[in-house]
């Protein structure tokens, strides 16, 4: 009979970049599996990095996270001050927002990331 191997971490991290985050927020891995409303055992697989999560779960889990995916993908660091702050209104909305209305808004702030890079950039005081 052959032995079980557990797959390797493939996204470099993510697993302890979610568990971190839920301390920061003094969430549970059972809390942030019923806020995404996924099983604790699927869940836990992200976070022992024996799967990798979906696109649309990884989005919906950098909401509950109130984090950008690039983030937990370990792609670059949390935004600070006012950047942050408005990271998390938009992450605070998404969180309340139905699959179909998340993927609509996600669609959305695509087009509007590849319009902004192609404009020079605003100033910051507006936000």
């Amino acid at each position: 009979m052959q032995a079980f191997r557990r797959k390797q971490p493939t996204m470099d991290g993510l697993g302890q970049r979610l568990k971190n985050r839920a301390r920061e927020l003094g969430l549970s891995d059972a809390e942030v599996a019923r806020r995404l409303g996924l099983s604790q055992a699927r869940y836990n697989h992200y976070t022992n990095d024996v799967h990798e999560p979906d696109l649309s779960t990884l989005v919906r889990i950098a909401s509950v996270l109130s984090v950008q995916t690039d983030h937990l993908l370990g792609i670059e660091q949390r935004p600070e001050g006012a950047e942050q702050a408005l990271h998390g209104r938009v992450a605070s909305a998404a969180a309340s927002m139905n699959l179909n209305t998340l993927r609509t808004a996600a669609a959305l702030m695509e087009a509007l990331a590849t319009v902004s890079a192609e404009d020079p950039p605003a100033d910051e005081t507006q936000a």
